[in-house]
């Protein structure tokens, strides 16, 4: 099995989410009744518009470490209710320059809510849990795994705010590679698995994650926990020198013992205003069909 070819998923508009203009370096984004401007690499052409008017800007810093601060032009709440379908979860301008969840990820949500139902599924590093809500309303049974229990909190949140505080739900606060590796220990099995690594991260005991050392192990215990039986891998990979074709052969080798397909290429989000393409990470992912 290897990949030959690139694929591209693009994430559309909805109502609590859009990508209005970008150009210059930069985004302009609309998240409910909230519209921020955040800095944009990609964005490498000119903007259409010439009056943007965003509620906050933010401003990154000048160190190698990232950082920045947000800029309001007008007051923003602390947090704004948004919602995707039927799942609620709350907004929020983080100093991480995100607003508490990443819109390009809907056209994998969907893609993997198709096959959730009465599926047993991991989601590692799950952040605030807008992905585990939208299978966990699909019928899977989840596993919610990030090293931040601010982050766990805001899952939990999410969940009461979505009404499916009920749901079988495990929220764990935990490194995932450790997690990974003693779920394998433990010999248990899944029917889907969403990997959404940092570049960089630390776990709940100071444990380091470096993207390019520690991707290879993880997904390879990953794999270790499907079977023949089992549905989708999905990874998605964020703000680093990576080729989707990398990851792709490297899922290929992680799931030749399994058959199935692999797929990868590039995510990107559909401008309101043009219509454009403007690219945001890159994703590989396997499937039984």
């Amino acid at each position: 099995m290897s990949v030959d070819e690139l694929k591209t998923i693009v994430a559309e508009p909805w109502d609590d989410w859009g990508l209005i203009d970008s150009g210059d370096g930069r985004k302009w984004e609309r998240y409910g009744p909230v519209t921020v401007v955040r800095p944009e690499p990609q964005a490498m052409w000119a903007p259409s518009l010439t009056d943007w008017s965003p509620d906050a800007t933010f401003v990154p810093g000048s160190d190698e470490e990232g950082g920045g601060r947000w800029v309001q032009h007008r007051p923003v709440p602390r947090d704004w209710p948004l919602s995707r379908g039927n799942v609620r979860f709350l907004g929020s301008l983080t100093p991480f320059r995100h607003l508490a969840f990443f819109p390009d990820m809907a056209p994998q949500w969907d893609w993997m809510c198709s096959r959730a139902l009465d599926a047993e599924v991991m989601n590692l590093f799950g952040y605030t849990g807008v992905g585990t809500l939208l299978l966990s309303e699909a019928g899977a049974r989840m596993v919610h795994v990030d090293a931040s229990k601010k982050s766990v909190e805001g899952g939990r949140a999410n969940a009461a705010l979505s009404g499916l505080a009920e749901r079988p739900i495990r929220w764990i606060v935990d490194d995932a590679a450790k997690f990974t590796a003693r779920e394998v220990r433990r010999g248990r099995r899944y029917d889907g698995i969403l990997l959404d690594p940092p570049k960089f991260g630390r776990g709940p005991e100071g444990e380091i994650w470096r993207l390019e050392e520690h991707l290879g192990p993880l997904l390879s215990d990953c794999c270790k926990l499907l079977d023949s039986n089992s549905r989708f891998l999905v990874l998605t990979v964020y703000a680093v020198r990576m080729s989707a074709l990398a990851i792709g052969e490297l899922l290929c080798q992680a799931t030749a013992h399994l058959g199935g397909t692999v797929e990868c290429g590039e995510m990107a989000v559909r401008e309101e205003t043009r219509g454009l393409l403007l690219p945001t990470a890159i994703f590989a992912r396997w499937s039984r069909d």
